[in-house]
């Protein structure tokens, strides 16, 4: 029997903790008005041998987003799913966040005379309808008929947006184009890779530890463009050909995998993962010999030590919640860890009605305060969380 089906249903509080502060950090840096704030707080140029603060935090996110995933495989293994099923919803997700951050990356690139309506309305109505086929409903509901429905107009909405876009020009249209594939289009590469190994592999720590190592080779040969004999197939695969975004998913999923699988103790569980984090750092700034630290590029040297501030950080949280049993002042940040999806869709759309309003809600992006910049940004941040918890109460939670 799969030794999945041998682990009790524990959930591991520091894990969403974790993933809800980074989530707070990300809707603070995407809402930070740059001009205004030190430059350690943003990206650094491509170019540029460094980091800031907004360079580690998405890649902290992926890193949680794989530490969940053999709990999430494990779950459906105690529901009674057997390993075909579970391969069918690793896909189907996949294929969802693909198709979500695509979809969301081009709206920009929308031409309303070709499409027919402006980009902010397409935007706001793809928002509207991803809501309604992606929302968690309530189960065993008298309202179920209500539901399907409603998840069908979602489907049937989403459907009908995605044909009608056009971008380019009457001369030369254009469809959606994958570019980068957004935040969300990244997580799902990523999440495929790991999800897929751990299925294969049933959940063993070697599978995860082969897996992180040959997604890392893979970014170390493609940053010395040794893989060019893959171009064919980087329209489609070049995120895992790439191997960085994989790598960090993968390390996420190797320490995820550890604290479900030892049998160690949690304080002796604690000091491997500090050890870990300090292992990456230190191969992360060797690696520094040949590669410079840069998000833009992707390369070993940024995504390692991203991965050991992230396992440096975990260990704090997970000593104090898992260990001491701490967890005072802690609850909104695991609403958010719990609703990620929610948490951080939702406050696109309240960017798009306050973009329509007339006034000047965002008085707080000022380039000649930064201290004003600054803390209306983590206001933003924090009342986007509570927005998301107060949607989950009203059974409004994304879940693909």
């Amino acid at each position: 029997m799969n030794n999945v089906l041998q682990q009790p249903s524990q959930r591991v509080v520091s894990i969403d903790i974790v993933r809800g502060l980074t989530l707070f950090l990300m809707l603070f840096v995407n809402d930070l008005y740059m001009p205004g704030v030190p430059a350690w707080m943003g990206h650094m140029a491509a170019d540029t041998d460094g980091m800031g603060l907004a360079d580690w935090v998405f890649p902290s996110f992926l890193f949680m987003v794989g530490m969940s995933v053999p709990y999430a495989i494990a779950a459906r293994y105690r529901r009674g799913d057997n390993a075909w099923r579970i391969l069918l919803h690793i896909l189907w997700r996949t294929f969802s966040l693909i198709l979500i951050g695509v979809s969301l990356l081009n709206a920009s690139r929308l031409n309303p005379e070709m499409t027919g309506m402006s980009s902010g309305t397409w935007s706001m109505l793809f928002y509207l309808f991803l809501f309604l086929f992606w929302n968690s409903y309530p189960r065993n509901s008298r309202y179920g008929v209500l539901f399907k429905t409603l998840r069908a107009v979602g489907g049937i909405g989403i459907a009908l947006l995605l044909a009608i876009f056009r971008a380019g020009t009457p001369e030369d249209p254009s469809w959606l184009v994958p570019s980068w594939w957004g935040i969300l289009g990244l997580i799902g590469w990523g999440y495929l890779a790991a999800a897929v190994i751990s299925l294969v592999t049933r959940g063993r720590l070697w599978g995860a530890v082969a897996g992180w190592l040959f997604f890392l080779i893979l970014n170390i040969l493609s940053s010395l463009g040794l893989m060019h004999f893959a171009d064919c197939l980087q329209p489609v695969i070049g995120t895992l050909i790439q191997g960085n975004t994989p790598m960090i998913v993968l390390a996420g999923m190797t320490l995820g995998t550890f604290i479900k699988e030892s049998s160690a103790d949690n304080r002796r569980k604690t000091l491997i993962i500090l050890a870990a984090g300090v292992v990456s750092l230190a191969l992360g700034f060797f690696l520094r010999q040949w590669f410079i630290i840069s998000k833009i590029y992707a390369t070993p040297s940024w995504g390692l030590i991203c991965n050991g501030i992230s396992m440096i950080l975990l260990s704090l949280v997970f000593w104090r919640t898992d260990v001491c049993g701490k967890t005072r002042g802690t609850s909104l940040l695991t609403a958010a860890g719990r609703n990620s999806m929610t948490t951080y869709i939702a406050p696109s759309v309240v960017y798009h009605l306050i973009w329509m309003c007339p006034f000047h809600i965002l008085f707080y992006k000022q380039p000649d305060s930064a201290a004003l910049a600054i803390i209306g940004s983590l206001a933003w941040s924090f009342v986007m969380v509570l927005m998301a918890m107060g949607l989950e109460r009203l059974h409004i939670k994304l879940k693909l």
